[in-house]
């Protein structure tokens, strides 16, 4: 490509050359790319298909195929990628948001109804922010902490808060799990904590392997530690009967339902992602609730009612 290459000739470019490096879905990831990095909306394609590039887009572009025949991921090159349809900006130190993780959001949206329920929401592992971001951008009266080991990853969560409007009701903690929590007991807890067993790490996609954050992966020898770390942790930071929302591996499920009574918790539900798999365990801590009453609505599915707990 040069400066002279339209923007039609460089998609079809970047297209084929990605597709010769075996890259799935050439054309969606080269239209990503020349969107973002020419700073183009979709309809600049449409009427202004044939205009040139520029020397400055050219080497943008160029840059950027190389980084993807590398194995980097399209979301690392452009360092920053969309969840629940927010944009969130990413670093070294956070995962690429997933959209098997909007499993866990519809879930927890889905057990508060009430868009004005004031409901204090703890987010273990929080990364970019993006659980508890959608979570506050959905509930406008809800206040969130998101907690996570990484200084790089809460900097970031910060950050992703503000750009989407819901910073002044979120706030980031460094800790290890629920050490570092504190205060007013939570009505609702959501995590996507690592999961995946060490040894299957090395095993990963190169994309996965290469570049997103071993902290954020390796969830041990079985990849349940976290789970149970959680778990041991979370009851005194739990208002009654407030749900636990767990993204799991696909096979996990039964593991969970094990881990939970152990600890004092019941799995109430696994919810499936679009593919399929079991991906959310929503569990509750064992005893009567009286202050966030969890209880079966239409078709058996959870809901949660906030009572005032004066």
């Amino acid at each position: 490509m040069s400066g002279t290459t339209s923007r039609r000739a460089a998609l079809r470019h970047l297209t084929e050359a990605l597709q010769a490096a075996g890259i799935d879905n050439p054309a969606g990831e080269a239209r990503f790319l020349l969107l973002d990095l020419l700073g183009l909306q979709s309809f600049d394609l449409v009427g202004g298909g044939g205009e040139a590039i520029g020397p400055d887009g050219a080497a943008r572009l160029a840059a950027a195929l190389d980084r993807r025949r590398a194995g980097e991921p399209v979301a690392r090159i452009l360092g920053a990628w969309e969840f629940w349809g927010l944009p969130f900006r990413l670093s070294p130190e956070t995962l690429v948001p997933r959209p098997d993780t909007e499993t866990l959001v519809e879930a927890a949206l889905r057990l508060v109804p009430d868009r004005a329920a004031p409901i204090r929401i703890l987010d273990l592992g929080t990364g970019s922010g993006c659980i508890l971001v959608a979570l506050l951008s959905e509930r406008p009266a809800a206040f969130g902490v998101g907690l996570d080991r990484s200084e790089g990853a809460l900097r970031t969560a910060r950050e992703n808060a503000w750009r989407n409007g819901v910073g002044a009701r979120a706030a980031f903690l460094a800790g290890d799990w629920c050490d570092a929590v504190s205060g007013p007991p939570f009505d609702l807890v959501v995590s996507n904590p690592p999961y995946i067993a060490s040894g299957v790490i090395p095993g990963l996609a190169r994309e996965v392997r290469a570049h997103d954050p071993a902290a954020a992966l390796d969830g041990g020898a079985d990849g349940l530690d976290a789970y149970r770390r959680i778990l041991a942790g979370l009851g005194p930071h739990l208002a009654p009967g407030a749900p636990v929302l767990f993204e799991i591996g696909f096979d996990q499920a039964p593991a969970l339902r094990r881990l939970g009574p152990e600890a004092g918790f019941t799995v109430r539900e696994v919810r499936r992602d679009l593919a399929g798999h079991e991906r959310v365990t929503i569990l509750v801590q064992d005893g009567e609730p009286s202050g966030a009453a969890v209880h079966s609505g239409e078709n058996g599915k959870m809901l949660v009612e906030f009572r005032d707990r004066r």
